[in-house]
């Protein structure tokens, strides 16, 4: 029986940074797998990441195929797999990190751990914007922090990727929601149903002032890193808790220290690069499912248009800083 062959973008050389479309071999799908054949693949800051040698964590050896978010068709279903039949529609954070192959390709054999039904109620070209954004916002907010009716919850971000997703779980698990944004941005949260803030013209203490009377927000989930981290650690109110899936910088602790806050880092990668925890990925994307389906939960698209051939315009795309928020690539 000949190797079937499928087209995929391919990187050589991490110092060169250049994808390469090739015919390889079309995977099968092992174990506990299930063949995708893809039809969207999602682009995420990670990826380009990856792409550039910077991301030490996550890089897989090369040659690899990268790309993290897939949605797409089930064409073949692995022993043992119960979950999944050929024609379902699905989509999840799927590889493209050490040791998985990415979603800039035609197929990809997929641990049915970290997939889920895709939302009728969407496209192929929304279900793969949802996957890394909404698994790194819920388990911030969620598996960490717990965030409930009657909070207030702050998102640093919140019109970027996890911003956005996370402002919308916020807001459907009853919560009143601020977020951070510049003026140009203050409709995206708005329409989520948060409460915009400028950060430009508001500095922390007075947007705490404003909004909590100076006593601080009993959630904040920082999306950005840096000066927001510091700032995070402010603006959260005695014995509040502290969400980050930017702390990758040196931070002085005191301020959050004296008003017993709890910090949790989120690391979404994890699961696919220790093989532990694949299960609880899926479990979150059928929590996704079940909020786009309600109407609670919708994706925020950058209006450009890849295809497989274009995946290094849509990276430089996203490295640009210019895309709205989530960058996808047609591989269909």
């Amino acid at each position: 029986m000949s190797v079937q062959k499928m087209r995929a973008q391919l990187l050589n050389d991490y110092a060169d940074g250049t994808f390469k479309e090739v015919s390889v071999d079309r995977p099968v799908a092992g174990k506990g797998q299930v063949l995708v054949r893809i039809v969207v693949s999602g682009v995420n800051p990670i990826d380009t990441k990856i792409r550039a040698g910077v991301a030490p964590y996550a890089m897989p050896e090369l040659p690899a195929i990268l790309g993290t978010d897939l949605a797409g068709v089930v064409e073949e279903v692995g022993e043992d797999v119960t979950t999944f039949k050929v024609g379902d529609e699905v989509y999840g954070l799927a590889g493209g990190v050490r040791g998985l192959q990415g979603s800039l390709a035609e197929y990809s054999a997929v641990d049915v751990n970290l997939l889920a039904i895709k939302p009728k109620n969407v496209s192929m070209r929304e279900a793969a914007a949802i996957p890394l954004v909404f698994l790194t916002a819920w388990e911030g907010l969620v598996d960490r922090a717990n965030v409930g009716a009657g909070q207030s919850v702050l998102v640093q971000g919140g019109a970027g990727g996890v911003g956005h997703a996370a402002v919308q779980i916020a807001v459907a698990r009853g919560a009143k929601v601020f977020a951070t944004a510049s003026k140009s941005k203050a409709a995206i949260v708005e329409s989520y149903g948060a409460t915009a803030i400028d950060y430009n013209t508001s500095s922390v203490d007075q947007y705490v002032a404003e909004h909590t009377a100076s006593v601080g927000f009993d959630v904040v989930y920082d999306t950005v890193g840096g000066k927001s981290l510091d700032d995070s650690l402010v603006a959260t109110c005695p014995y509040g808790h502290v969400v980050s899936c930017a702390a990758f910088g040196t931070h002085s602790l005191a301020p959050g220290s004296l008003r017993c806050v709890t910090l949790s880092g989120v690391f979404v990668l994890l699961p696919m690069l220790s093989g532990e925890g694949r299960a609880h990925h899926g479990d979150i994307l059928r929590e996704a499912t079940k909020l786009v389906e309600a109407g609670q939960f919708k994706p925020l698209l950058d209006s450009h248009t890849f295809k497989l051939a274009d995946a290094q315009a849509a990276h430089e795309l996203q490295e640009s800083g210019k895309a709205l928020t989530k960058i996808v690539i047609d591989i269909a």
